[in-house]
């Protein structure tokens, strides 16, 4: 049987978004480096697919040939990630300790090497949507009745393999491709209009030949919406622009470029916690 802990309704959905982000705020702390900003961005995004059905999977087993695919292209997210695996039940709470660990399972990138959970190792930006293309044609070509979503950030926009996918992705007709980008309007370097500038992204992708949501990203009945129109697209493959903002939940990390990547002091610990009670 498919999915037996999703559709949950938006009240519950806001407190697994809140018990999301205060482990990985546990997580960043305890492994003394990781990335929050970007994590806590996309939290709700992740809890609308896992527990509010976006995405179609068997409780016991992620690796169920009928279940929808997820890849984390923007892998150094991968707090949120883990988090959520958590609450699915895949990762006992205890094991989110060893995020970043020597020989863990919870690399500081998703490994599929080290953990079953993982369809494809991420971290290399912009590789994990060409995977999704590549996961995307097999099933089409297999006949599958599953969808390929992958979560991109906007910062690895800046790579060319993003928009090979764009233009490959519309050729050969993948309506079972779904591209959700965390568009938090942050990378490594600052605000993304002043390292490479994306717009107008949405027409970009357009131009390409995809079918362009645009949503806000911390809703969840945009959230969900966009999901299902995308599963209703059966010759077109679907882009999700889902506006975020950086370190959502947590006020002073909110669109501060520090939080991309950093080592949380004790007093950022216990006020961030304070703030996500």
């Amino acid at each position: 049987m498919l999915s037996v802990i999703t559709n949950l309704p938006v009240s519950k959905l806001e407190t697994k978004a809140r018990e999301i982000r205060r482990q990985v705020i546990k997580m960043v702390y305890g492994a003394g480096s990781g990335h929050p900003g970007g994590s806590l961005s996309s939290t709700d995004i992740l809890a609308a697919l896992f527990f509010g059905g976006g995405l179609r999977f068997n409780s016991q087993d992620l690796n169920d040939p009928r279940s929808d695919r997820f890849i984390l292209s923007a892998g150094h997210v991968c707090p949120a990630y883990y988090a959520v695996l958590s609450k699915c039940g895949f990762i006992k709470e205890k094991e989110l300790a060893n995020l970043r660990q020597l020989d863990s399972r919870l690399q500081g990138h998703p490994s599929s090497l080290h953990a079953p959970f993982v369809a494809c190792s991420t971290g290399s930006l912009g590789q994990g949507l060409s995977v999704g293309l590549g996961m995307a044609l097999a099933s089409r070509l297999k006949k599958g009745n599953h969808f390929i979503v992958v979560l991109t950030s906007d910062g690895e926009h800046n790579e060319g393999s993003i928009w090979e996918v764009a233009m490959a992705a519309p050729h050969y007709r993948l309506g079972n491709l779904i591209n959700i980008i965390d568009r938090n309007g942050m990378q490594v370097g600052g605000k993304t209009e002043e390292q490479i500038g994306l717009e107008p992204l949405a027409s970009k992708y357009k131009a390409f030949g995809w079918q362009v949501l645009l949503v806000n990203g911390h809703d969840y009945r945009e959230l969900l919406r966009a999901f299902c129109q995308a599963k209703e697209s059966h010759l077109k493959p679907t882009v999700i622009i889902a506006k975020t903002i950086r370190g959502r939940g947590v006020s002073f990390m909110e669109e501060k470029k520090r939080y991309h990547a950093c080592t949380l002091t004790k007093r950022e610990y216990e006020r961030a916690m304070g703030e996500l009670r």
